[in-house]
């Protein structure tokens, strides 16, 4: 069976709508295991609430730092130091006036002052302010212009081709603004890597996908209220690597209830009993490969495949296998990608939940299709 026009069109709306209200969620949520969510904002404001499309309901968008902006660091359309006039690079700092010569570049070690030899008298040194004589380069022959003065120190502040070996950088900044983030402020500041768009537009094409499916049966109203809290999971597990305990417990009971209920309305097409088996089948799958390998397999991920076994049941066991290869399939694609362009190795621990709800998604919309 598939979904009208309008059954689609109101599907994305809800996803749109219910998307674009992630972001604080997705903020709050996403901290290690074992500390307590975030109750301020990236800009230290008290948050109020657990729904809205900005981490913080009292900032305005550009008064949150910007992710990877050090406080220090000119953010963006902020004035840059004036250049130098003798570089146009960096500023050059003052020398000191007890000093004589300037300090060498670092990586540059002075050459020592010669020793006069006995009977031979020492050359007077020159008048600072006077021209230095050209002299002959080491191979003979009359000295050229542009050539280098033995003995001549480079002039402060100057050094090698822009990235070359020593290069300078302004004092206390690092080599990129980008380099590493502001303390405690979090990559999804002012919305961050995944914003109220970005989030509304994932939820909508969700919904709608679930709504084309499944057509205007029961269900469809359970997988419409499900598919956010699976973006939202999905979203908190890709940046913490964590499937908070207050989504996925919850998720798994309120799936069976939900479906209990759809299983009482005239014109379902899924099997309630089945979504129980198949929530304890996919569940004890799971636990097993947690207890075989608990550093490839987190615990929260059982959690999470008790609700995708359910939602996978309603509809048979073949559609509960092919959620199940589907999430597998998806994760080794993923990671061999990583491995392929040298961005993580064999052994790199990587996110498994977004994968298990992908592969649960793929069963749901197949299964809803054949049903």
């Amino acid at each position: 069976m598939t979904g009208a026009p309008a059954l689609i069109a109101a599907a994305a709306v809800w996803g749109a709508t219910a998307g674009a209200l992630l972001p604080r969620p997705a903020h709050r949520l996403s901290v290690p295991s074992g500390e307590p969510w975030r109750a301020a904002c990236p800009a230290g404001h008290p948050l109020r609430g657990w729904l809205g499309a900005r981490p913080c309901g009292s900032c305005a968008p550009g008064d949150q730092p910007q992710a990877g902006v050090l406080p220090d660091q000119p953010q963006s359309g902020a004035p840059a130091p004036a250049p130098s006039p003798d570089t146009g690079d960096l500023p050059q700092a003052t020398a000191p006036t007890d000093r004589p010569h300037a300090a060498a570049p670092p990586g540059r070690t002075r050459a020592p002052a010669p020793t006069p030899s006995p009977g031979v008298p020492a050359r007077p040194e020159p008048d600072p302010g006077s021209p230095r004589p050209a002299e002959a380069p080491p191979g003979g022959g009359p000295a050229r212009a542009g050539d280098p003065v033995p003995g001549a120190d480079a002039a402060p502040g100057a050094d090698a081709a822009p990235g070359g070996e020593g290069a300078p950088t302004a004092p206390g900044a690092d080599a990129s603004p980008g380099d590493r983030a502001a303390p405690g402020a979090d990559a999804d500041a002012g919305g961050g890597r995944a914003g109220a768009p970005a989030l509304g537009v994932v939820t909508a094409l969700v919904c709608a996908a679930l709504a084309a499916a499944t057509g205007p049966r029961p269900e469809a109203a359970v997988w419409l209220l499900l598919a956010p809290v699976g973006v939202l999971l999905a979203v908190v597990d890709l940046r913490v690597r964590r499937l908070p305990d207050v989504l996925t417990l919850p998720l798994a009971g309120a799936t069976l209830a939900l479906l209990g209920a759809a299983a009482l309305l005239p014109g379902h097409a899924g099997h309630w009993p089945t979504a129980l088996y198949g929530s304890l089948a996919l569940g004890g799958g799971y636990l097993v490969l947690f207890l075989v390998n608990p550093a490839g397999m987190g615990f929260g991920d059982v959690k999470l495949a008790l609700a995708a076994g359910a939602s996978l049941g309603w509809y048979g066991w073949p559609t509960v296998l092919l959620g199940a290869f589907a999430g597998f399939v998806f994760g080794a694609l993923y990671g061999g990608a990583l491995v392929v362009t040298r961005r993580a190795g064999r052994r790199t621990a990587i996110a498994f939940g977004p994968f298990l709800i992908a592969g649960a998604l793929a069963g749901l919309l197949l299964g809803a299709a054949a049903a």
